[in-house]
């Protein structure tokens, strides 16, 4: 533990950045699982609309830092070349 008042406040910063990003990636991910089981059953009304939720939470992510533009895009762009070759 530290023992400088500033160091114990760097502590409780990053801890409440590391939730936060947590919170950020957990929302990607399970947005994509949802996505995944859409394509998965074939529906493909669920599916466009679950792109676009997957699409928003990974640009809020990239704009938080939590998340790199390039891996990003490769998200994106796999979620909706699968989305496009079910239709």
């Amino acid at each position: 533990m530290p023992n400088i008042k500033s160091s114990k406040k760097a502590v409780k910063v990053i801890a409440k950045k590391t939730n936060a990003a947590h919170e950020y990636k957990a929302r990607v991910k399970n947005s994509i699982k949802n996505c995944e089981k859409a394509i998965a059953a074939k529906d493909v009304e669920t599916a466009d609309k679950i792109v676009k939720d997957v699409q928003k939470n990974i640009d809020k992510a990239v704009s938080k830092g939590v998340i790199s533009k390039n891996t990003a895009a490769r998200q994106k762009s796999r979620l909706s070349q699968k989305v496009k070759n079910m239709k």
